[in-house]
């Protein structure tokens, strides 16, 4: 006759060690978010401070431009007024006299082709800094831009995966038989709830203890645990009125009525079962000035 065979009472799926993987990952995700949005406003800022060091430096140079043009054009016209009245002397005066208007009108000529040419060297150079500080700029502008769109890109990717989070959520039924709203079944899934923000949510974590504990507008008051079969009992107090949750599974959703809720039911989700303490969150209706 074979032995009868002895059944074996599953355990608990979620181990401790899952339980702080997916706890490192959520507060990994809500870093990267902090981190993305105040790296969009640095860059945003460094963007306008650099756009404004560039037209300033433009407008320094223009001006400067401006003043020195303005001087060595004049200087330029005094030495064409002197040419032409030397040259005016050399068809006036008298032989020796011509020439020596004329080696004079030569150097002045010399000396005006000599302005010229450091003028327009100098223009050139001037430009010359110009057109490399604009490159500097852009290049500077482009390096910005990417780093911008690397931000961007990497927001995008943590919405998504929110968004994911969000749409692998289920809807069940409460122990009130009322339509709950989405149920977290781990703390991952908990942040993106949060984050989407259509509920309150109140973290839980309750262990036995001789007086009921205060979440919120609740209270609550663990009486026994059972970790093989993820069971527990516990007392609800609000408004005054005792609710009495006997045997209820983790994640079911454990409804009760309040005055702020209205004729939306409050939800309880314990998600953890452990010896002497649960834990999981509560639920509210957001708006509560029904």
């Amino acid at each position: 006759m074979s032995p009868t065979p002895t059944y074996v009472q599953p355990q608990p799926s979620r181990s401790g060690l899952m339980t702080a993987l997916v706890a490192g990952a959520i507060i990994a995700l809500v870093a990267a978010n902090i981190y993305l949005y105040v790296q969009i406003d640095h860059v945003r800022t460094d963007l306008a401070n650099m756009h404004d060091r560039l037209m300033t430096e433009l407008t320094n140079l223009r001006d400067a431009s401006t003043v020195t043009t303005a001087s060595q054009t004049r200087h330029l016209d005094a030495l064409k007024d002197e040419l032409r009245a030397a040259r005016e002397q050399v068809r006036t005066a008298s032989s020796q006299a011509k020439a020596d208007a004329q080696a004079y009108a030569d150097r002045v000529a010399k000396q005006l082709e000599a302005e010229q040419a450091k003028q327009q060297q100098q223009f050139s150079g001037e430009i010359s800094d110009v057109k490399q500080s604009t490159t500097q700029a852009n290049a500077k502008i482009a390096d910005v831009s990417t780093d911008l769109g690397t931000v961007k890109s990497q927001a995008t990717q943590t919405q998504a995966q929110l968004e994911k989070t969000i749409n692998d959520l289920k809807s069940v039924t409460g122990d009130l038989g009322v339509q709950s709203g989405l149920i977290a079944t781990n703390g991952k899934e908990l942040q993106a709830l949060k984050l989407k923000g259509e509920r309150n949510y109140i973290d839980i974590k309750l262990g036995k203890t001789k007086t009921p504990q205060r979440f919120g507008d609740i209270t609550l008051k663990l009486l026994s645990v059972n970790p093989k079969k993820n069971k527990y009992s516990i007392d609800v107090m609000a408004d005054d009125k005792l609710y009495e949750k006997r045997d209820k599974n983790t994640n079911e959703p454990v409804q009760f009525y309040t005055g702020k809720g209205g004729h939306t039911p409050y939800e309880l989700v314990i998600n953890q079962v452990s010896k002497d303490q649960i834990v999981g969150y509560l639920a509210t209706p957001k708006d509560t000035s029904r």
